[in-house]
């Protein structure tokens, strides 16, 4: 993949992180509902601080392996947590929840295969 290509790609994949992790600090008490552990609003500000963190970490090429690979591991407990069980339930919206955030979780190791642990 050509550099330019590749910086547009990683920017296009990690601005939406930032913007979401704007969100949880937004609507952070909104949003307390969805978490299944008790704490509510601090996982979701956690989260929110994680997804600017990732974001920020992609832009500037810094750390990018062990964001990437924080941030699918995250994107998977997402999934499994908080839209599994509900798919159980039969809710059909959040399957697509589910099958977006391993899809984005798999983009996210792929971001990280591409950077070297000796990387900064």
């Amino acid at each position: 993949m050509g550099m330019l290509t590749s910086t547009v790609a990683r920017w296009l994949y990690a601005l939406p992180f930032g913007i979401f992790g704007i969100m949880h600090f937004m609507a952070g008490d909104q949003m307390a509902g969805m978490v299944p552990i008790p704490g509510g609003v601090f996982w979701v500000y956690l989260t929110g601080a994680a997804l600017i963190a990732a974001s920020i970490s992609f832009i500037i090429e810094k750390q990018t392996r062990l964001a990437g690979l924080l941030l699918a591991l995250m994107l998977v407990i997402f999934a499994l947590s908080i839209h599994l069980p509900n798919v159980m339930g039969g809710d059909q919206a959040s399957m697509s929840s589910m099958l977006k955030d391993l899809a984005l979780a798999g983009g996210a190791l792929f971001i990280a295969g591409n950077y070297s642990d000796k990387e900064a």
